[in-house]
């Protein structure tokens, strides 16, 4: 009985502090899952199912896979990922359905919900979906959903259940997985009504090429840039490995030099010289302008006649005047003549 109640005890406190966890496929060590294997041995069940990957914690948490799948998927099928009910969608978020055929080192995308993960009113614990037809068959595949929360601490989570998968013998390229908010990879910020926020690394994934014996290339771990943005939830991503596009970062584009226009010096002198009056050429010298101002007019006064000379010899005293004078001569000498 008492162990009853500290179980019952145990499972409250997980269900007040839960955030988000999935139940289907049963993920690694889960104690709420759906048609869970025996456990591995030496594992026990893990009651933080719903708690983001810590700091020093592995991509999965529990490297040890189950003695057995979880599900049998095939290839070009859908398949539905179903999360615990209630818990905390911390506003959304970006989401990401990947699998692994190498164990967990490298994840292929296979279907994605970025921005509105758990839907746009935060009520959706179920995700519907289409498998790549081009998917390589193996008994031995890991799938994860991983979650980058838009509201709250900046938290990473991831659970993996592990899967078999029936398919081709082909490789198959798709887009890496995004990790973000964990130890060594990007932080992508609160999105505070944003939710564009961080789908440039989504959006500029690299690609890898995965295959059934367990051999993949173009990455490792996860990408700290992702898969295509998909707007609308439920929608699934197809990937055709003839068609794949790969993508990869933008190379660094190195700024342009600054050219320097060099202004020839002018040929001529810009210093003012005086002018020079050519040989033969008039002067500019600005003429006399004289006063227009009216002048005081005079009345003429009457005519004086002028005296004629008197001759000398006619003159009173003179001694020449008893003499006679000859020609013309205003004056005579004693003698009479003039001189």
């Amino acid at each position: 009985m008492l162990v009853k109640i500290i179980s019952a005890a145990a499972l409250v406190v997980a269900s007040v502090s839960a955030h988000m966890a999935i139940i289907s496929p049963c993920p690694r060590y889960s104690p709420n899952g759906q048609n869970c294997p025996a456990l591995p041995a030496g594992q026990s069940l893990d009651y933080s199912m719903s708690s983001p990957l810590g700091g020093s914690e592995p991509l999965c948490k529990h490297t040890v896979p189950f003695p057995s799948p979880s599900a049998t998927w095939t290839a070009g099928q859908s398949v539905t990922v179903t999360f615990a009910p209630g818990g905390a969608p911390h506003g959304g978020g970006h989401c990401e359905f990947s699998l692994s055929y190498d164990g967990g080192n490298t994840f292929v995308v296979v279907y994605q919900v970025l921005g509105r993960c758990f839907g746009a009113d935060q009520g959706t614990r179920q995700y519907t979906f289409g498998l790549p037809a081009g998917l390589p068959g193996s008994d031995k595949v890991v799938f994860a959903w991983t979650w980058v929360n838009a509201i709250g601490n900046r938290e990473f989570y991831m659970n993996c259940a592990d899967v078999a998968i029936k398919g081709g013998s082909a490789p198959y390229t798709g887009k890496q997985m995004t990790v973000a908010n964990h130890n060594g990879y990007p932080t992508i910020p609160e999105f505070s009504g944003n939710f564009d926020t961080g789908a440039n690394y989504y959006n500029n994934a690299t690609t890898i090429t995965v295959s059934g014996n367990g051999s993949s290339s173009g990455g490792g771990g996860g990408s700290g840039s992702g898969g295509q943005y998909i707007d609308t939830p439920n929608s699934p991503v197809a990937h055709n490995p003839a068609s794949t596009v790969a993508y990869s970062s933008p190379a660094p584009v190195a700024p342009t030099a600054v050219k320097t226009l060099t202004v020839p010096s002018p040929a001529y002198t810009t210093t003012p010289t005086a002018p020079t009056t050519p040989a033969g050429a008039y002067s500019k010298t600005p003429p006399v302008v004289y006063s227009t101002a009216p002048q005081p007019t005079t009345t003429p006064g009457p005519v004086v006649p002028t005296a004629l000379p008197v001759p000398y010899s006619t003159l009173p005293g003179n001694p020449a005047a008893a003499g006679s004078c000859s020609g013309s001569a205003l004056r005579c000498s004693p003698s009479g003549n003039g001189y």
